[in-house]
């Protein structure tokens, strides 16, 4: 038995402990049991209820499947490992399962430094297709078990009723959990905060939600003002996305620079900001933003929403809201909808 398994086993049965505001780590919390961290440590937070501790920021999985060269994904998540980053995103279907296993071959000898996530991509299906994605995952990435497994994309308009149907993925995600091949479970969607709201009043007892948090966000079909709250009410983690909006356009065209946005989205009370990082350059980036962090004020943080606000208003920099576009081929699949590339808006 591994060590990261031994550790779990260990943890399986601890009671949750209440999370401190918004996933942050007071500076109580910081100083408890040792002396001060480093100005250039990475900053921890709490994952919601759980006691457990994750990186400020997290690697994103698909951009870990987009080099060519699967050293170059390798050596972003060794990296960002030995920097402080434990946060690790990922998903069954990226890049059709090559993410996961460039990511499994990265924490060979590593897993107990991680805190690993894996998304199932089921889209309707049942629990049994469900479970069999998690055999996948796991073998991809050479583990026995997940330390955060998440339904993958709610964005149709009838996912949640979906979700929750008899028999379907969410009788899946309890299944793991009882079996021990999962320590945590949550859902992630970037299309509207409509479709968050519905997930969460069936009051299932997710650990974690992910959504887009970003400074245009807060202007337009705003998840930071919507399901954030709500999310923080019920001591679930909040796990940002898309802070630099998916693609990086308006930091491409000089509307924001990557440390205001990236700073804004660490800025609002989340456990993590899973950020993509295709280059060691870009992982360096982010870095030099994590480390040492300093939350802006409230007075920062509005003067930029208001700075944005007339770009942001209209969704120009936030399509994945509005179109079909961004939408994983998997889902299209079970919906019906034809490939990436073939549908227009």
């Amino acid at each position: 038995m591994d060590s990261s398994r031994r550790k779990f086993l260990q943890l399986a049965g601890v009671a949750a402990v209440t999370a401190s505001v918004g996933g942050r780590t007071t500076e109580a919390e910081a100083a408890e049991g040792s002396a001060a961290p480093s100005p250039d440590a990475m900053p921890m937070r709490t994952f919601g209820k759980t006691g457990v501790k994750v990186s400020a920021i997290g690697v994103g999985g698909f951009h870990i499947g987009k080099p060519k060269d699967e050293q170059v994904g390798i050596r972003i998540i060794q990296e960002a490992l030995d920097a402080g980053i434990n946060f690790m995103d990922n998903a069954w279907d990226y890049h059709q399962g090559r993410s996961e296993e460039i990511m499994g071959k990265a924490l060979e000898g590593r897993r107990d430094k991680a805190f690993l996530m894996t998304k199932v991509c089921t889209h309707g299906r049942d629990k049994n297709v469900a479970m069999k994605q998690l055999e996948d995952s796991l073998r991809r990435l050479r583990t026995d078990h997940l330390d955060l497994w998440q339904i993958h994309e709610v964005a149709y308009a009838n996912d949640p009723e979906l979700h929750f149907q008899k028999g379907g993925v969410v009788e899946a995600l309890e299944q793991a959990k009882k079996q021990g091949k999962v320590r945590f479970v949550g859902f992630t969607g970037h299309k509207h905060p409509e479709l968050h709201l519905r997930m969460l009043k069936h009051g299932f007892p997710f650990d974690s939600v992910q959504m887009p948090l970003n400074v245009f966000d807060g202007s337009f079909r705003s998840f930071e003002r919507e399901v954030l709250p709500l999310v923080l009410q019920r001591k679930m983690a909040p796990l940002g996305m898309k802070s630099l909006t998916g693609n990086a356009n308006p930091v491409k065209q000089g509307v924001v620079t990557a440390q205001e946005a990236i700073r804004y989205a660490m800025s609002l009370p989340v456990a993590v900001t899973i950020t993509g990082i295709d280059s060691p350059d870009i992982l360096q980036q982010n870095l030099a933003i994590a480390r040492g962090f300093k939350p802006m004020t409230k007075e920062e943080m509005a003067a930029l929403r208001n700075r944005v606000a007339p770009l942001a208003a209209d969704g120009r920099f936030e399509l994945f809201k509005t179109t079909a576009v961004y939408e994983g081929n998997e889902g299209r699949q079970q919906h019906g909808f034809p490939p990436q590339g073939e549908m227009q808006g």
